[in-house]
């Protein structure tokens, strides 16, 4: 299923909200900035998912954006510290 530009705005808010939830603190991000933020999370996690031999369809698809976002946040973080 292709939803365009507006499947990619859905996944990357819910991936970027979930990323968020997941690894709380005070990040001063608005509501674009966490869809970006799951949109790059979903480029991220398709990307490795694969290549470590698990699924990205269906549900998976949301796991692996999700997984994604927390590592981009978690990322953000240190780059921002420094």
């Amino acid at each position: 299923m292709d939803f365009g530009i507006f499947g990619w705005i859905f996944i990357g808010l819910i991936a970027g909200v979930l990323g968020r939830f997941l690894v709380p603190g005070d990040d001063k991000m608005g509501i674009i900035w966490t869809i970006l933020l799951g949109i790059g999370g979903a480029l991220l996690g398709g990307f490795v998912f694969p290549r470590l031999g698990l699924p990205i369809s269906g549900l998976w698809s949301y796991v692996a954006a999700t997984a994604g976002a927390v590592v981009l946040v978690l990322a953000f973080r240190f780059i921002r510290r420094r």
